[in-house]
């Protein structure tokens, strides 16, 4: 053989062994490469070289070493919001022990290859926001332990095949919602899917009823969200058996009849049930008719009967003088009833004492464990005498001070000659701590200058905040009113604030809270929000939930602060000055920084104009949440984003969640000391991801976020 010819057979033999270098796992990969139609700068791909002996190092992918195989093998490819366009290859599903994919947000199209199931190892699969088209493959399924399937945002379409979906046993989140599905949703398949927490089948073309098995969903938790579909007929009472924490999402459907009264339905609000021609009873504001009126065989059936001869106009006449009069005698019987309580003891949801001493209380922690009465009854002038003519024209005059609660009694020169020390200034105002002669501190809000001639306003803003009373919210104790000067009393919690606790004050380190307090902090939060969502005189709105504003005592018990008080600021504005009649005893302040309350606010909430709502305080409490889980602070760059953008904390905290990273890596390390506490930490995760979905009517109430933190380390 000539010299030249064995070298050049030489140099083609170390070509060829390197290009076998590459493992099996690392061959099967290229073809997602081979398959993607490359960026011009390939960054996606960069480092995907077939000449590596491991695609272990490779962008995007996860390896573990496993026994039985020589070389690491690959568990896990991730590859989203890439905007990739290209399509998913069937050789992916060679990776025998792949795990996760996660490939969503990026613009793959065609259909999703059955092969792809061949990876029996699966167990989470995002293929969420592409332009995937076509039928659910068969062997959806295979993989006998697939916990998560999403599929939503794409372009699928057909219907969802029973014999495809029943043997996905171990599901725990199925999405396939803005679609194109179409059909029957299959029953008969539900019972089966014990571990199922989380189903959305919104958005797409689905017809028929909901399948009576949806009952034995008994893991769901958030919303079943079966929205924006062409569903129709009767509403299954058979749904009232879902756990009571499940928001049902109904809406934009053709459901005829009468909403159900029973279990989980007593629990929904009339949003659920939207945008359905058809359907009537509560809490839509829409009666059912009796269908017994409205029948020619109704009656005693005698033709000599006197009602037959009358005429529609004098029954009706009849009926409504009947229920007016039912009507009136109820309304003295509970006056009676309410105002001999009032004199007995006033309202038995609370104990008084008078303030500052040893108070007792016996609040309900929520609305529904106690009755609505005492709550719109016994929470008015009973215990307010702000409702008093005379003292209204003292404040709208020359200035006075007026009581919310009997049992807060001193007078205005005690005020003036205590010691005032600065506790902040925020856009609603400086706040201090004032001791009183006895001992006794409290807290002083000053507000702006204006609103001169709006005193009754004031006054009606006032009286609602007062009427509010739940152990885990500040009580407003008394307000002072004069033309150049507005000053609300509050009760004066004594540890500061959860910010402070959580980063420490300027110049000193934080306190390391731990997870049994942390946990005792969220659930006092989430009691006193859902008390002002549900059961408050005005169902409160908050609008501005963060650390800052959810004040605890020495014993680490939450308190929400500052509810109510945007609708006073525009009343009186929101810059006191030094003047004033308080000038001389309350020193001024320049504002100082506080956290930026952008990063807790929902991405809807950033849109200028838009109306606050109390889904804006569930997602708020959810960034509170994971604050208190991750140690870390939520902040978003620029600060003065008003966009929908995500705020970093909530983005990392999902994304680590769908990757599947170790807990570890996303909990304060301050908790990884209490391993006891590791099953909380995850419930407590799910809870706040929940509180934080990017759609608003995911969203879960707060009564059923309350609901499930409670359940945490029971």
């Amino acid at each position: 053989m000539e010299p030249s010819s064995f070298s050049a057979l030489l140099i083609l033999l170390l070509l060829v062994d390197t290009t076998l270098s590459l493992n099996s796992d690392g061959l099967s990969l290229l073809s997602l490469k081979s398959a993607v139609d490359q960026p011009a700068d390939g960054s996606a791909f960069s480092d995907w070289l077939d000449t590596d002996p491991t695609p272990c190092r490779w962008t995007g992918i996860s390896c573990m070493n496993i026994s039985g195989f020589a070389d690491p093998c690959v568990v896990g490819i991730a590859i989203s919001g890439k905007n990739l366009r290209g399509y998913i290859p069937s050789e992916l599903g060679n990776l025998v022990n792949l795990r996760r994919l996660n490939l969503h947000d990026n613009n793959f199209h065609g259909s999703i290859p059955s092969q792809l199931f061949n990876a029996t190892l699966l167990h989470s699969i995002f293929l969420y926001g592409n332009n995937l088209s076509g039928p659910l493959p068969p062997s959806i399924c295979n993989p006998p332990r697939l916990q998560n399937l999403d599929l939503s945002n794409n372009s699928l379409s057909g219907p969802l095949q029973k014999d495809y979906l029943k043997n996905c046993k171990q599901l725990q989140r199925l999405i396939l919602a803005r679609n194109r599905f179409d059909g029957e949703i299959p029953a008969g398949i539900w019972s089966g899917m014990k571990n199922l927490n989380q189903l959305d089948l919104s958005s797409n073309e689905l017809t028929g009823s909901v399948p009576d098995d949806f009952s034995e969903l008994k893991s769901l938790s958030g919303a079943l969200n079966l929205s924006y579909n062409h569903l129709s007929g009767k509403i299954p009472k058979s749904l009232g058996d879902l756990p009571l924490t499940v928001s049902l999402d109904l809406r934009n459907n053709n459901f005829s009849g009468e909403i159900p009264q029973t279990g989980s339905f007593s629990n929904q609000g009339p949003t659920a049930f939207l945008d359905n021609p058809l359907l009537c009873g509560f809490p839509l504001q829409k009666t059912c008719k009796n269908p017994s009126a409205d029948s020619p065989n109704s009656g005693s059936g005698s033709e000599n009967s006197p009602v037959k001869g009358m005429s529609p106009g004098l029954i009706i006449l009849i009926s409504v003088a009947d229920a007016a009069g039912v009507a009136f005698i109820g309304l003295v019987v509970v006056y009676i009833y309410w105002k001999k309580k009032d004199d007995e003891n006033g309202c038995s949801c609370t104990g008084k004492s008078k303030f500052g001493g040893n108070e007792k209380r016996h609040l309900c922690n929520l609305c529904h464990l106690c009755s609505c009465a005492c709550i719109n009854g016994g929470f008015g002038n009973q215990d307010s005498d702000s409702g008093d003519p005379e003292k209204a024209e003292r404040g709208k005059g020359e200035g006075g001070l007026v009581a919310i609660d009997k049992g807060f009694t001193f007078e205005l020169d005690e005020l003036l000659r205590a010691s005032a020390y600065v506790l902040g200034k925020s856009g609603l105002g400086i706040v201090y701590k004032v001791v009183l002669g006895n001992g006794i501190p409290v807290a002083v809000r000053r507000l702006g200058e204006g609103g001169d001639q709006r005193y009754k306003e004031f006054a009606a803003e006032i009286q609602a905040i007062g009427r509010v009373k739940h152990p885990n919210v500040v009580k407003l104790r008394a307000y002072y009113w004069a033309p150049d000067e507005k000053l609300l009393i509050s009760d004066f919690i004594s540890n500061g604030n959860l910010a402070t606790a959580l980063r420490g004050r300027i110049g000193q380190s934080s306190s390391s809270l731990s997870w049994t307090t942390r946990l005792k902090i969220a659930k006092g939060t989430a009691r006193g929000l859902s008390y002002l969502h549900e059961c408050s005189p005005r169902k409160f709105v908050h609008g501005d939930i963060k650390p800052s504003n959810i004040l605890i005592d020495n014993e680490y018990q939450a308190y929400i602060s500052d509810f109510g008080l945007n609708r006073l600021i525009t009343i009186t504005g929101n810059n006191p000055s030094s003047g004033g009649f308080m000038g001389g005893a309350l020193p001024y302040m320049q504002p100082v920084q506080t956290e930026r309350s952008n990063s807790y606010r929902a991405p809807e909430a950033r849109v200028t104009g838009s109306k606050p709502t109390q889904k804006w305080d569930v997602y708020s409490f959810g960034v509170v949440l994971l604050e208190l889980l991750t140690g870390k602070s939520p902040e978003l760059s620029p600060t003065t984003s008003t966009s929908a953008e995500v705020p970093d904390l909530v983005s990392s905290v999902r994304k680590g969640f769908e990757d599947e990273n170790p807990l570890s890596d996303m909990v304060d390390h301050v908790l990884l000391q209490e391993v006891h506490a590791k099953k909380e930490v995850l419930a407590a995760f799910h809870v706040a991801l929940a509180c934080t979905e990017p759609d608003p009517e995911v969203r879960p109430r707060m009564k059923t976020v309350s609901e499930n933190l409670e359940r945490v380390g029971t």
